[in-house]
């Protein structure tokens, strides 16, 4: 018994510097001073008033509000999964808040910046090993705000990112069939080209997802599938540069075109 009160003494003075200098904070003062520690962009301290606030304070009028604000915390301080994770909640707990167009938005933010350079892919040696899950992510949650909150304030700028999202969704799909075409997997290039289009309907690079269908398939010597996608190329790029320049001669153009293109 001596022992452990010895041991029970000695964790309580050890413990004393540990002193929580927010005890018999208000939930105004403590949502007060997370607000102070965000516009002085210390993320860091403005999580932890917030976390305190949800815990101690999580029917009070502040509580929602600190919901919100502790995801954009969590975003800012390079927490990812934190932010998401807090959006998630926000949203399932309180589908009818007013901000929760603004949870979607930050949610698609998040996972935008993540894969904000997408594109440097073409400087990978393997294209296979670049994880396009980010986008695919952000492009949903801005679809979820478009499609529930037309009228949002942040729908404009999601409808923008939205179009660069696919954009560079098609692109990387493009990329990765180049990829597989270039080492003769000619199955899996014509299956990433034909996703692309079917998925990526108006993005740019649909032409050259079309030119490589073409191109796999006449590898594969599989005609029909092959002259289908050549009828797509002629119709909907009738000036592409795949079926002009190289492909002159009287012999079909997919077989002119330089395969390292």
């Amino acid at each position: 018994m001596f022992l452990a009160a010895a041991l029970l003494s000695g964790c309580g003075i050890f413990g004393s510097n540990d002193k929580d200098e927010t005890v018999g904070w208000s939930a105004q003062k403590l949502y007060g001073e997370a607000k102070d520690a965000m516009e002085s962009k210390s993320y860091e301290k403005a999580i932890k008033y917030l976390e305190k606030l949800e815990a101690r304070y999580p029917y009070g009028r502040y509580a929602q509000q600190a919901q919100i604000d502790v995801a954009y915390a969590y975003w800012k301080d390079g927490q990812r999964a934190s932010a998401i994770a807090a959006c998630d909640r926000f949203i399932k707990l309180y589908p009818n808040n007013a901000s929760v167009d603004y949870a979607y938005y930050l949610k698609g933010l998040v996972n935008f910046n993540e894969d904000q350079g997408i594109l440097t892919i073409i400087d990978s040696p393997d294209m296979t090993e670049r994880d396009s899950k980010g986008s695919r992510e952000s492009f949903e949650a801005f679809k979820e705000l478009v499609n529930r909150f037309p009228d949002s304030k942040y729908a404009p700028d999601s409808r923008a990112r939205m179009r660069y999202l696919v954009n560079s969704l098609a692109q990387y799909e493009v990329h990765v069939a180049r990829y597989y075409m270039k080492r003769g997997a000619y199955v899996a290039a014509a299956n990433r080209a034909q996703f692309a289009v079917k998925n990526y309907p108006q993005a740019p690079a649909l032409e050259e997802a079309v030119f490589i269908m073409v191109k796999a398939y006449d590898a594969l010597g599989m005609t029909d599938l092959r002259d289908g996608s050549d009828r797509v190329m002629r119709t909907n790029f009738p000036e592409s540069k795949y079926l002009t320049g190289k492909a002159t001669r009287s012999a079909a153009w997919w077989k002119l075109w330089d395969p390292d293109w």
